[in-house]
């Protein structure tokens, strides 16, 4: 389904400040904070889930990694430490049947 809420965000018929964007992402703050810090970084391209990854997509997964370390150290939570986590379909926490990269902290996470 490429017409999701992301894809929407994505393709700005949603108004969402990002807090970053390159040429493969975007990110911007989760609606629902479960830390302090709490943002979502997706990738432009619509895929499904973790589950739906193709060998062809390891660059990608890459990009998020590094583009939450990178908002990591601009928000001030590198130092104190912060958690990545991706919610795998519906057993597994995931809303939104787009790939999302959730970086939280700013607080002790349990």
């Amino acid at each position: 389904m490429e017409n999701d809420i992301f894809c929407k965000i994505i393709n700005k018929e949603i108004p969402t400040g990002f807090v970053y964007e390159n040429d493969e992402v975007v990110a911007f703050k989760d609606i629902n904070p479960k830390a302090p810090v709490h943002i979502l970084i997706v990738p432009k391209k619509h895929i499904e889930s973790v589950a739906d990854l193709k060998e062809e997509d390891a660059h990608l997964g890459l990009n998020l990694i590094l583009t939450a370390k990178k908002l990591a150290e601009e928000q001030g939570i590198a130092e104190s430490g912060y958690r990545l986590q991706f919610n795998v379909r519906r057993g597994g926490g995931q809303l939104v049947d787009h790939i999302h990269l959730h970086l939280l902290g700013g607080k002790q996470l349990e």
